[in-house]
């Protein structure tokens, strides 16, 4: 698959709310994550499919989403975009939030080797 055609599907999965399905089929086994901000007692980067999954279970968990929305994709060479928009509740702290943020993802050999997370770190 090209990196237009993995931006595609990705981004058609997340649309319908698929991104758990966008990870099982999309990223490499040997992907890396990082984050913009390393979570409370996390690493900003993980490696491996298995940990992106549990750091995606464990988001999941501590969140309620009443809305998220994805747009793009913008491709670019081997690499595509894609902004997302959530309104989310913090399950532990009980704050509603609204998040914004860029992901850049990597492709080679038609998998997702990497991708990265832009959003506010202060402020």
């Amino acid at each position: 698959m090209s990196t237009f055609d993995v931006a595609k599907k990705y981004f058609e999965l997340c649309k319908n709310h698929q991104n758990h399905i966008a990870v099982e089929t999309l990223f490499s086994p040997d992907v890396v994550s990082v984050e913009a901000a390393a979570m409370p007692g996390s690493s900003a980067e993980v490696r491996g499919i298995k940990a992106v999954q549990e750091k995606s279970k464990q988001w999941r968990a501590n969140h309620e989403v009443h809305s998220a929305k994805a747009e793009g994709p913008w491709p670019h060479g081997d690499r595509f975009a894609v902004r997302f928009t959530y309104d989310v509740t913090n399950k532990p702290s009980g704050r509603r939030m609204q998040m914004d943020e860029i992901a850049l993802f990597t492709v080679e050999n038609g998998k997702i080797v990497r991708e990265e997370f832009f959003y506010p770190t202060e402020g």
